[in-house]
């Protein structure tokens, strides 16, 4: 059984029916939607046509969303409605990222994940959902898709329909007849600045802004009727023009979005690439001083430093477990349910890469304690070589696990790339390696070779084959949208030729600031970029 809808553009009128009943049905807070209606205008004036979309979650049948979330408050039902249970949700907006329909919003009233549910309370008691009973065309059909008597099993057969994103696997249950291209592909119209009868443009929960000046109809014509009364051979405007007004005002072209849902904005926010620096240069402290034991060819332990064995047995592991605490700190901070946050550990779902790493995070800060106490109490050469190997891989996988949680995030498509992993990962020795070029050690061979790595790794993310349209559009506005001066300056120039070059006339020490400085920059874009591109 597998419960799905089909959505007929060719009696939808736009009429936000399904949107307020759905809002009534379910409380929905103001300024965010389960369920909502995009509309789309092609032509240029006065021959413009206007196309609805109603658009909600997608249900599908291998869901995202319910991956990646850490506590199994998103779960699909055996009839193939993919509900959620707020009481388990700990807001860390994983799901938000995951799903590549946008269908996601944290409720600003619970600060939990919502959407739309396919009205399970009322299936289960043998009633529609709310939105098919109120739509008055009856545009909006629901049953079961694997039943060919059923009506949407047989529109499905009969019909030409459409799906948002089949491409990205997932097999949506909601089906388009004569959906518009322009519609269910999110990247083919930008959502403009102004919008009918709204705001909606400034955003909402977490990207909400200051009111400013009224981007509705009525605003745009005032402003319309000022900036003619300015000119004297300027007409007064009319009814007729309204539509003239309104592109204008949106700089809109010939196929064009002219409503839609409010921007979500930036999810993750500044938290998430701090988490992910304070997590690297911990993973980099603990794999050199295991690095101390495991190789002691690379005279690490070398008696040009005098405290050398309290160095790796003891010091570098205490600053490493400080940052490990930074980062669990970030990471509460970054949840909109912050007491809920052992849920991850008491409460874990196991194919979410935010159960292994908050697991690879506990381990590793628990072998280093025992490093730790090692160097102070026991003095242990067996116990060191004893620990050394697991602590190594244990900080690669702290290090390089976060690579493996964004891939989870199929909404983002520049996170899809096969290289995040060991981009993550080889932050472990490129920050460990510039903690030691600080403190006098001469790594430079190694902080040459790493820098080297990243700069590589990069490259093939930035210009490598892209998988689709999206991800290429956010590489990108990385180095000639947006973003481009930071990446270049940043990125490229910072974090990649400088130390290689401050390594070659033998300063070190500026080398590994450039390094570290170019690390935090590197992942600031690289969690907040792919977040701009839209998924509606």
């Amino acid at each position: 059984m597998r419960y799905g809808f089909v959505i007929d553009n060719r009696v939808c009128i736009g009429c936000h029916a399904c949107t307020v009943a759905c809002k009534a049905e379910h409380l929905v807070p103001i300024g965010v939607n389960r369920t909502w209606v995009k509309y789309i205008e092609r032509g240029e004036y006065p021959n413009v046509a206007r196309n609805f979309q109603v658009t909600r979650c997608n249900h599908c049948v291998d869901a995202p969303c319910v991956t990646i979330c850490p506590t199994s408050a998103l779960f699909s039902r055996e009839d193939g409605i993919v509900d959620f249970d707020n009481r388990r949700c700990i807001g860390c907006k994983s799901c938000t990222q995951a799903c590549p329909y946008d269908a996601l919003y944290i409720d600003p009233n619970t600060h939990t994940a919502a959407k739309c549910n396919f009205c399970a309370h009322r299936i289960d008691q043998g009633l529609n959902p709310s939105c098919v009973n109120i739509c008055p065309e009856q545009a909006i059909h629901f049953g079961d898709l694997d039943d060919p008597k059923s009506d949407v099993a047989n529109l499905v057969s009969r019909e030409h329909v459409g799906q948002r994103k089949p491409e990205k696997g997932t097999m949506p249950s909601v089906f388009y007849i004569d959906g518009d291209s322009a519609a269910l592909n999110p990247a083919a119209t930008q959502m403009p600045e102004s919008t009918m009868w709204s705001e909606q443009n400034r955003g909402v929960g977490h990207n909400v802004g200051k009111s400013g000046e009224a981007t509705d109809l009525l605003g745009i014509v005032r402003r319309a009727q000022a900036t003619r009364a300015e000119r004297s051979d300027a007409p007064e405007p009319v009814l007729d023009g309204l539509l003239r007004d309104l592109e204008k005002a949106t700089g809109a072209s010939k196929v064009r979005r002219a409503y839609d849902q409010p921007d979500k904005g930036i999810q993750w926010g500044w938290e998430v690439p701090a988490y992910v620096v304070t997590k690297a240069l911990s993973a980099g402290l603990a794999l050199v001083s295991a690095l101390a034991f495991i190789l002691p060819s690379l005279g690490l332990q070398s008696a040009a430093f005098n405290t050398g064995g309290n160095l790796f047995q003891v010091v570098l592991p205490i600053v490493s477990m400080v940052f490990l605490v930074i980062t669990g700190g970030l990471l509460v901070k970054d949840l909109d349910q912050p007491l809920r946050f052992v849920y991850v550990l008491l409460r874990p779902h196991w194919t979410s890469w935010l159960v292994r790493g908050g697991y690879i995070i506990t381990f590793t800060g628990g072998l280093t304690a025992l490093w730790t106490a090692n160097g102070l109490f026991f003095h242990s050469p067996q116990v060191f070589k004893l620990l050394a190997w697991p602590l190594a891989l244990l900080s690669l996988a702290c290090a390089g696990y976060t690579g493996f949680l964004f891939g989870q995030c199929k909404g983002r498509d520049f996170w899809q790339s096969p290289a995040l992993p060991l981009h993550m990962m080889n932050h472990a020795p490129l920050s460990g390696f510039a903690v030691l070029a600080l403190i006098g050690r001469d790594v430079r061979w190694a902080l040459f070779a790493f820098t080297l790595i990243n700069l590589a790794v990069i490259a093939f993310e930035i210009w490598g084959k892209h998988p689709n349209e999206d991800s290429a559009a956010t590489a990108h506005d990385m180095q000639k949208g947006r973003a481009g001066r930071m990446f270049w300056f940043g990125v490229i120039g910072i974090g990649g030729v400088l130390p290689l070059l401050l390594l070659l006339v033998k300063a070190p020490f500026s080398a590994a600031l450039a390094v570290l400085l170019g690390l935090a920059i590197t992942e600031y874009l690289w969690v907040i970029m792919p977040q701009k591109r839209p998924n509606t």
